[in-house]
């Protein structure tokens, strides 16, 4: 029977878990569990430790719990898709559903890199002028910054899913990943997708482009600070605050590259190839901050310990 193509739409699309490694899901379940596990519980912790430790009631453990959240909220959005296909074998997602999906992946990780744009700027004046630190970074500027950082990500996402649902979809319906991200539900649609790709372009330099300039310009300006500190001892110590919020930068933004640069030139590069770097770009984050941070900071330490050693132990030490 005929019919109009430009006219039919896909109702669901058929996601991709890891490619070639169909057999394994069943033994690569539990440890894709384990990670959510550690990315959850993980950014819980820090988030009720800067609530209840007063001595964390400072700007640069404020925008950690910004970070903790957008962390949480990237886990979040992926968990059901993820966990659908590695426990349960069911691949597939309905379109809106998708579209769904996609805003709220592009939003928090948005809201991330508005994050760690705001803890560089937090670093530069706790260097450049500790003793003002305090009335520079306010409460209610630090409030400000964070409606700022989600209204940002609220409004240049906004459109995405909208320009994905005028495109008609009437071939393929298989996606690259087990979630839905801007590029790969492009790549499917019938149609010209050059607006969308162009407002993708403008959203990314909006976004992850500046804040990734804004954060090499902000250590230009602090590695001249410490530089003009006498005392070697002096310098370091400035740089050691500096360590854990480099850490979170890398840990966001070599994934998230690694992932832009395979959209564009690696094309020829293999099924697997693509998803391991998706993955990696979602996962690894909300996984390795909690341990960062954790690592560098003595209350978040404590806090953990306090979960896992029995009360009666802790007190007979």
């Amino acid at each position: 029977m005929a019919y109009n193509e430009s006219n039919f739409q896909h109702l669901y699309f058929v996601l991709t878990g890891i490619p070639g490694l169909e057999e394994k899901y069943y033994w690569m379940a539990f440890p894709l569990g384990a990670i959510y596990v550690i990315a959850l519980f993980g950014n819980g912790i820090i988030i009720s430790t800067i609530k209840t430790e007063s001595s964390l009631h400072i700007p640069m453990y404020y925008f950690l719990c910004m970070l903790a959240f957008a962390d949480m909220g990237l886990t979040l959005c992926t968990l059901p898709s993820m966990l659908g296909i590695f426990w349960l074998n069911y691949k597939f997602i309905a379109f809106d559903a998708c579209l769904v999906q996609m805003y709220f992946i592009h939003t928090f990780s948005a809201i991330e890199s508005g994050v760690l744009v705001a803890m560089a700027i937090d670093r530069v004046v706790a260097i450049w002028n500790p003793l003002r630190y305090s009335t520079i970074f306010t409460s209610g500027v630090v409030c400000n910054t964070g409606i700022v950082i989600l209204s940002r990500a609220v409004c240049v996402v906004f459109p995405v899913p909208f320009l994905i649902k005028r495109l008609p979809f009437y071939r393929s319906n298989i996606l690259s990943h087990s979630f839905c991200l801007h590029q790969d539900v492009m790549h499917l649609a019938c149609a010209s997708t050059r607006v969308n790709s162009l407002y993708g372009l403008i959203a990314v330099i909006f976004t992850k482009g500046s804040d990734s300039l804004s954060i090499f310009l902000s250590y230009g300006f602090i590695l001249r600070i410490v530089m003009a500190i006498a005392s070697g001892e002096g310098r370091l110590k400035a740089l050691n605050t500096c360590v854990s919020h480099i850490c979170a930068v890398l840990i966001f933004y070599v994934p998230l590259i690694g992932l832009s640069v395979i959209h564009r030139f690696g094309k020829h590069l293999s099924p697997l190839t693509h998803a391991l770097m998706a993955n990696a770009y979602l996962l690894v984050p909300p996984v390795l901050n909690p341990i960062v941070y954790t690592v560098k900071t003595k209350e978040i330490r404590k806090k953990i310990i306090q979960i896992f050693v029995p009360t009666k132990i802790t007190a007979e030490g």
